[in-house]
């Protein structure tokens, strides 16, 4: 129940919150910070307030990340294998390389994605 709790039926468009917290920035006024460390959420906004410690984005970002960098590195891998004659020795390292660099740029705008649709749809008590 919401008994006795403010609501705020302000609209909370999903793009212009998307392209704010893909930049590190605060969905619901794009001034503060999303972040406190790499993954970890700012407790609330220095700016605006809003609390971002109570999202729970669980393991997907990690799903989406993986799923992307399938879909990117699969098809990289076969047209350099078939455009190059590449050892499979060095191979055995620049992928796996590859997909920590990769991996490692992508994880946090797919976290901050996934908070920012938290906060637009008003789930997970973004309310």
């Amino acid at each position: 129940m919401t008994q006795g709790l403010p609501r705020n039926d302000a609209a909370r468009p999903l793009r212009p919150a998307l392209a704010l917290a893909l930049r590190g920035r605060c969905p619901a006024c794009g001034e503060g910070r999303m972040f406190a460390r790499f993954l970890k959420p700012s407790p609330a906004c220095e700016a605006c307030g809003q609390a971002w410690d109570q999202s729970r984005a669980d393991d997907f970002p990690a799903y989406i990340v993986i799923l992307l960098l399938g879909h990117l590195l699969v098809p990289l891998m076969i047209e350099v294998n078939a455009a190059l004659d590449i050892p499979m020795g060095l191979q055995a390292l620049l992928w796996p390389g590859f997909a920590i660099l990769l991996a490692v740029a992508m994880i946090q705008p797919a976290k901050a994605a996934v908070i920012a649709f938290q906060w637009s749809r008003r789930m997970d008590g973004f309310r």
